[in-house]
């Protein structure tokens, strides 16, 4: 192996090529004690050189092992992306653009995990370095809360990095007053290593990096739920962490309850959540060798047939006593194991259970199914097989046989653990190493699939992505950002502790990336608006262009037409008073001289005159207005509210007593004429009103735009029937 060695300055030591290094684990010895060299330099043992922090970093990128392969970058275009913030990293050490730096990263990261592509590149190496090394600059922003997607990031990184970047914890020292001054990465590492031999936070046991291999294994019953994104982002990210791959295999073993339909959107969700894996796979593939297996048990008196009906099964298990059957012969389970294939009138009233132990004080263990008699075709292989293998026994065989090295499971399985390893015991396999992590639940959420089908079968909603469900698919027109699920769901990391979550948090992070940005647009509730009358107002309408968002330059600008009479919602006209100075939002202020009521005292008209000149700062009111034209367009904004009444609904609760009987209210308002162009999917925030998802866009006049409300975190107010 060819012998290189970097070298450099003593007093400005290349942090970025060192941390490459490290995480990459490249063979070159680090030599801090030449003076020969002014820039950091990899001497060859041959006498080559190459110099220069940039140089040093694309060399180490493209030599990085195979663990790394994306290290620099998929292709020619990420490579050159790469290249692009090799360069702008240089800019974190100018004291006059720092912030400035920093402002156009956190923005660049508000939709994006890392700098270039889907994993860590030397791009995201560079940068990271460049902050760590600025100390206490950078730690003051990130206490600050400034830059929440930067320093996201930038603790993302050092948490999955922590054992390379504790290493180079030791050449960001600064001397203050002759005092050592830990930088961020020092300090970083300090935490994360902290009584932990070197290792992150969170761990997976035995864990070996490169070699960890995961699955995703949800049952197609259903579409992928907010619970499920929890366990498959939890996947993602070890897989990730540890340079290791995620399988995605559907528990296909209940013909009953699954379909193509629910295959094929569970794929879509997954895909939605950017969750990369290997290969998709079934428990089908595996249903010749898992009877194969059962056969091998019964021959082996680890398994019998037993034709116990079932609420005596249930009450034998409960008190621990054993079947009648578990002493049957070899011979006599083989043949009502051959009537189970066949699919007979005998079969049908046997199933196969492991002989564990019916005395055991864990349940979980006394005799479980393994497989059960069920005639109904299968979504995906027809009328092949009349018997269909359990959960409990398919998926300790099928992890094993797929090399799974860690599954993860919920803590809700944690008494079946102990079944688990015993069944791979019984069948001679490899051991899987289980991760439990808790499940998530959240106030007045139904996370059950049979639950949640209920409602679909009953027509209580539009389907498995009604906004009102917790699928992926109903949250994502809701008007959740991904970002904010995954960012939600990492917050809680690994955690085993059981906890009821609020949504309000999950909004508040929603807000965060979705506020900056999103543009500004105008609505005026119909019913009741009144309009205003401007006797100075502009007798030709003209239209003037103001940006859609006063702090975002990408949004654009809209086109607003300023007019003689102007609509105002009829809430706000109804608290103004004759003499009475208001605000006009995007225009400026005018003096209301004349309230016109009907008989009931409903506001009805107002006119008054321009005061272009007046102070917003003396005005109560700042009202939104439109303008009297033809081009604005017809709304419909519809709030949500929770499908239950209950906070934690219980296994054995009936869900039709606790259905909310109004979780839906549509409200007819006009829009400015600039939300034309909306798309299906575009995030808008109406101003005075709130975030705003477009669900249906502009097809024609007399066609509305369907608006969903987004929740702000906020604390949740129940909808009214009125």
């Amino acid at each position: 192996m060819e012998r290189i060695k970097l070298s450099f300055p003593a007093d400005t030591p290349p942090l970025s090529v060192i941390a490459a290094l490290h995480i990459s684990s490249s063979p070159v010895t680090i030599d801090s004690s030449s003076a020969a060299t002014t820039v950091p330099t990899l001497v060859f043992s041959d006498g080559r050189k190459l110099s220069g922090t940039p140089v040093l970093l694309r060399y180490v990128a493209r030599s990085a092992p195979s663990l790394l392969p994306d290290f620099y970058g998929r292709d020619a275009f990420e490579s050159s992306q790469i290249d692009e913030w090799l360069d702008y990293a240089s800019v974190f050490s100018s004291g006059s653009e720092f912030e400035n730096a920093c402002s156009r990263v956190d923005n660049y990261l508000q939709s994006s995990t890392f700098l270039v592509g889907y994993s860590l590149t030397i791009a995201d190496v560079a940068v990271w370095s460049a902050l760590s090394g600025s100390g206490p600059r950078w730690e003051s922003l990130r206490k600050s809360k400034k830059y929440q997607n930067l320093v996201r990031w930038f603790n993302s990184i050092s948490l999955e990095y922590a054992e390379p970047l504790s290493k180079v914890a030791a050449y960001t020292v600064k001397k203050v007053s002759g005092k050592p001054v830990a930088t961020a990465s020092s300090k970083q590492a300090d935490a994360n290593n902290n009584d932990k031999g070197g290792k992150p936070e969170v761990d997976l046991p035995g864990a070996v990096m490169g070699k960890v291999r995961l699955r995703f294994a949800p049952e197609p019953s259903g579409y992928l739920h907010i619970g499920h994104a929890k366990a498959a982002l939890l996947n993602k990210y070890f897989a990730e962490r540890y340079r290791g791959e995620v399988i995605v295999r559907f528990d296909d073993t209940n013909p009953a309850k699954e379909s193509n339909e629910f295959v094929d959107n569970l794929v879509k969700d997954i895909g939605t959540l950017g969750i990369k894996y290997e290969r998709v796979t079934y428990t089908s593939d595996y249903f010749s060798e898992l009877m194969s297996m059962a056969e091998k048990l019964m021959r082996e008196g680890k398994a019998y047939v037993d034709d116990t009906p079932r609420e005596q099964m249930q009450k034998e298990r409960m008190d621990g006593i054993d079947s009648k059957c578990r002493s049957h012969s070899v011979e006599e389970n083989l043949n009502l194991w051959k009537e189970m294939i066949e699919g007979s009138v005998r079969g049908l009233q046997c199933c196969v259970r492991g002989k564990l132990d019916m005395q055991d004080p864990n349940k979980a263990m006394r005799d479980p199914v393994y497989y059960r008699c069920n005639p109904m075709p299968h979504h995906r292989i027809g009328n092949k097989y009349k018997i269909y293998p359990t959960y409990d026994f398919a998926c300790p065989f099928v992890d094993s046989i797929e090399g799974i090295t860690h599954a993860l499971r919920s803590s809700e399985y944690h008494d079946r653990n102990a079944q688990y390893y015993k069944v791979l015991e019984d069948m001679g396999l490899r051991r899987v190493e289980i991760y439990e992590f808790s499940r998530l639940n959240l106030v007045y959420t139904l996370l059950s699939k049979r639950k949640l089908l209920w409602f679909v079968q009953q027509g209580l909603v539009g389907g498995w992505d009604d906004p009102r469900f917790p699928t992926v698919q109903g949250i994502v027109r809701r008007g959740l950002k991904i970002e904010a699920l995954i960012q939600f769901i990492l917050e809680q990391g690994a955690s085993k502790n059981l906890n009821l979550m609020e949504w309000d948090k999950l909004w508040s992070i929603n807000k965060k990336i979705i506020d900056p940005v999103c543009p500004r647009h105008t609505a005026v509730v119909e019913e009741r608006s009144v309009l205003l009358t401007l006797s100075d107002g502009p007798d030709e309408p003209f239209v003037r262009l103001i940006p859609k968002h006063k702090k975002f330059e990408g949004a654009g600008e809209k086109a607003t037409t300023f007019t003689k009479r102007i609509w105002l919602e009829g809430a706000d006209a109804s608290v103004i008073s004759v003499g009475e100075e208001v605000t006009l939002m995007d225009w400026g202020n005018t003096i209301v001289k004349e309230v016109t009521k009907d008989e009931e005292g409903r506001v009805t008209a107002l006119s008054g005159v321009l005061n272009l000149q007046g102070s917003v700062k003396t005005t109560k009111l700042k009202l939104t207005w439109l303008p009297e034209i033809n081009e604005l367009v017809k709304l419909t904004l519809t709030d949500f509210d929770y499908l239950i009444t209950k906070k934690k609904l219980e296994e054995d609760d009936e869900v039709a007593t606790f259905v909310n009987p109004y979780t839906k209210k549509e409200t007819l308002a006009l829009g400015d004429s600039n939300m034309r162009s909306l798309k299906s999917g575009d995030v808008i925030q109406l101003e005075r009103k709130g975030y705003y998802r477009c669900d249906v866009p502009f097809v024609k006049p007399s066609k509305p735009i369907v608006l969903f409300s987004i929740p702000d975190g906020r604390q949740h107010q129940p909808l009214t029937a009125k």
